[in-house]
C-alpha cells in the first residue's frame, strides 16, 4: 500500500512538467519584458507576466508578441504516468484483475469511478498484450494500457 501511495505522489508531481514552451520561445510580454535574463527567478516572473495578463494567449492568436502556433508541440519531460515504481506490483494486479497498483494507475488517468471496474477487467483480459514478455519495459508497458484503452469503446474517452 505504501508503494502505491508513494507511486501516486510521483504520479502526481509528473503533472506539473509542462511541455516546450506554447507559441514559440519568445512568446509573450513576459519575454520581452526580461529578454537576456536568466535563471530560475527570471523564467518564472516572465511565464508568470505571460499567463497573468493573457498576452501569450492572445499573441498566438493574432500572430503578435512575438509569439507563434505554426510549430509541432513537444514533450522533453518524463512520462506523464511512470510505471517503473510500481512495475512489479502493477503487473502482478492485471494478472489478477484487480489491486492497489491497478487502482493507482486508474487515479493517475483520470479514470472516473464509475469505471474503473471496467478498466481492472479490461487491462486483466489484455495481460499479454500489456506484458508480451517478462522484459517488457515500463514505458512500453504504458504504451500498450494507453493501446489497449484506445481500442476498448468504454475507455477510449479516457485514452484520447
Amino acid at each position: 500500500m505504501k508503494r502505491s501511495l508513494l507511486a501516486a505522489g510521483f504520479l502526481a508531481a509528473s503533472f506539473s512538467a509542462s511541455a516546450v514552451v506554447p507559441g514559440g520561445d519568445s512568446c509573450g510580454w513576459g519575454n520581452m519584458l526580461f529578454e537576456g535574463q536568466s535563471g530560475l527567478p527570471m523564467h518564472v516572473v516572465a511565464s508568470t507576466t505571460n499567463g497573468t495578463s493573457g498576452n501569450a494567449s492572445f499573441g498566438m492568436t493574432s500572430g503578435t508578441n512575438g509569439c507563434s502556433a505554426d510549430g509541432t508541440l513537444t514533450y522533453g519531460g518524463k512520462p506523464m504516468i511512470d510505471l517503473g515504481a510500481i512495475m512489479d506490483e502493477f503487473s502482478e494486479d492485471v494478472a489478477r484483475g484487480h489491486g492497489d497498483a491497478l487502482r493507482t494507475v486508474a487515479v493517475a488517468l483520470n479514470i472516473e469511478a464509475q469505471d474503473r471496474a471496467t478498466f481492472d477487467e479490461v487491462m486483466h483480459e489484455n495481460f499479454a498484450v500489456i506484458f508480451p514478455s517478462e522484459n517488457v519495459t515500463a514505458e512500453e508497458a504504458m504504451t500498450a494500457v494507453l493501446d489497449v484503452m484506445k481500442a476498448d469503446a468504454r475507455l477510449s474517452k479516457y485514452a484520447a
